[in-house]
């Protein structure tokens, strides 16, 4: 297809999915084509205010000129080399990540569940030097790692034993709200205690400072290692650059992806300097990891959501959009930390349908479960863009209720 075609519509790619993809996504018959800011286009021309950011990995908002011109730069003069020589963009990114995490090392890879992929072998691999020959990981229901099949078993809701066994053992969930459970659960063979510190494919359920309290105290006591999640909670979308700095403890290692690559497949597992080298040579690898490219475009992003101008209004914006969206009749429960909301819906109001409605006049959200509307809109949303998505979003919940009736 030439640059001058004109984009195609979805019907036409429909038919290609049909015929050539594994059927393992169900799409909204909607084709975007163009982003800029919290606004994004499809294939007639039709705006739409965005409020679900790629699932937080637009957090700088769409086609941010900055992001964009570090791509450019960086893909016209040298795209990569492996890692077996260095690379200045990777090498500066894991400085930057360093200086505004834990203060250790890193490992760059391109997604989350790579991330935590090397967080389960780095944890493993301490606790074998420790003496443990079956190491167990704590987890909560709930959470969400990955799809691979490491990050799968720690994700018990998605595990399915049943078609994707037998599955890596050593994983062990208890609830999320339950910090007495969460203790008991640890003992001298733990390697970690793993966890996200907003649950957020569950629909954004913010995990309680006694909670928190309890895995890092109950990790202290037997040598294991905090680790925090914050693939999606990560990168400003909380209000502070990680969201364990709104809380009460640091953990030992971070896994972050989404937001960090400014829209490039990026992640990178962060260490604290507690934890010495981490993985070494043999240990690990990946072939795309920091390339030139998407580290730039990290390098860029990281510079712009770390700003304190930015994160304060993070947190003032949030609060209003959660003020907002607790007036509208039908939402009975709003979770929230920063930019990142889970409206509980009233008994009979079905995600799905509110979803699509938003999205017939215009407004991206998410549904994540049948109860409950996730909300992520771009860190750079403007009071006026709140104010428009809830008039929308009053419309779609009126919309689907009137459809019950």
């Amino acid at each position: 297809m030439s640059a001058e075609s004109a984009p195609a519509g979805v019907a036409a790619l429909q038919r290609l999915e049909d015929r050539y993809a594994m059927p393992t996504y169900a799409r909204a018959p909607v084709h975007f084509v163009r982003g800029e800011g919290c606004r994004a286009w499809d294939s007639d021309g039709r705006q739409y205010l965005d409020f679900f950011s790629g699932l937080s990995v637009h957090n700088a908002g769409h086609c941010h000129p900055r992001i964009v011109a570090a791509i450019s730069e960086q893909a016209a003069t040298f795209a990569g080399s492996s890692n077996l020589f260095y690379s200045e963009p990777a090498m500066r990114l894991h400085e930057r990540l360093s200086e505004l995490g834990l203060g250790g090392r890193g490992f760059l890879c391109n997604s989350g569940t790579e991330a935590n992929e090397c967080a389960i072998k780095l944890v493993r691999k301490r606790a074998h030097l420790r003496g443990i020959d079956e190491p167990r990981i704590i987890v909560l229901e709930g959470g969400f790692h990955g799809r691979t099949l490491g990050s799968l078993a720690a994700t018990v809701k998605l595990a399915r034993p049943e078609r994707f066994g037998p599955l890596p053992a050593g994983f062990v969930a208890v609830p999320p709200d339950d910090a007495e459970a969460l203790r008991a659960a640890v003992g001298p063979s733990t390697a970690a205690v793993m966890l996200e510190p907003v649950l957020g494919e569950a629909g954004v359920y913010p995990i309680s400072d006694q909670v928190l309290v309890a895995a890092r105290e109950a990790c202290d006591a037997v040598g294991a290692l905090l680790v925090f999640d914050e693939i999606q909670t990560g990168m400003g979308r909380t209000g502070t650059l990680w969201a364990y700095q709104g809380g009460p403890v640091v953990p030992d290692l971070i896994t972050a992806a989404k937001a960090l690559g400014g829209g490039l497949p990026v992640g990178a597992c962060l260490s604290a300097p507690s934890v010495g080298e981490g993985l070494t040579i043999g240990d690990h690898g990946s072939t795309f990891a920091g390339g030139p490219i998407g580290a730039r475009a990290a390098l860029a992003t990281l510079e712009l959501l770390s700003d304190p101008d930015l994160l304060a209004s993070v947190r003032s914006l949030g609060a209003l959009l959660g003020e907002r969206c607790a007036a509208i009749e039908g939402v009975v429960e709003v979770r929230r930390r920063g930019l990142m909301l889970g409206l509980g819906l009233a008994p009979g109001i079905e995600s799905g349908a509110v979803a699509a409605a938003a999205l017939e006049r215009g407004l991206i959200v998410n549904a994540p479960n049948g109860e409950t509307i996730r909300l992520l809109p771009p860190l750079v949303i403007s009071e006026e863009e709140i104010t428009r998505g809830v008039d929308l979003l009053v419309a779609a919940l009126e919309a689907a209720a009137a459809s019950r009736a």
